[in-house]
């Protein structure tokens, strides 16, 4: 389990509510979120730059990092992409 932890400001690091975990930036916005199934990251993933925009959009299995990772650009276009087996780069 992910230990509680707050910013130094108040702000939640992390909220886990029904197998659903989100990051936050310290200033509240979300950083990351994704489903969280026995104490580990499941399947697709989301992260956020601090400005709210799409980052990278990526998929675990078991807590790592599994197949097609995706790399947005900040106006919203695919900017690169990443293989992952196993929490480890196949293909960049």
């Amino acid at each position: 389990m992910v230990e509680k932890r707050i910013f130094a400001n108040g702000q939640k690091v992390y909220d886990l509510k029904d197998d659903y975990l989100t990051y936050f930036y310290k200033d509240g916005s979300i950083k990351a979120e994704g489903p969280y199934i026995r104490n580990k990251k499941e399947g697709e993933w989301h992260h956020y730059r601090k400005n709210g925009h799409l980052w990278k959009v990526g998929h675990f299995k078991n807590g790592k990092r599994e197949g097609i990772w995706q790399r947005y650009s900040p106006e919203g276009q695919v900017e690169g992409e990443t293989i992952y087996k196993n929490n480890r780069i196949i293909k960049k």
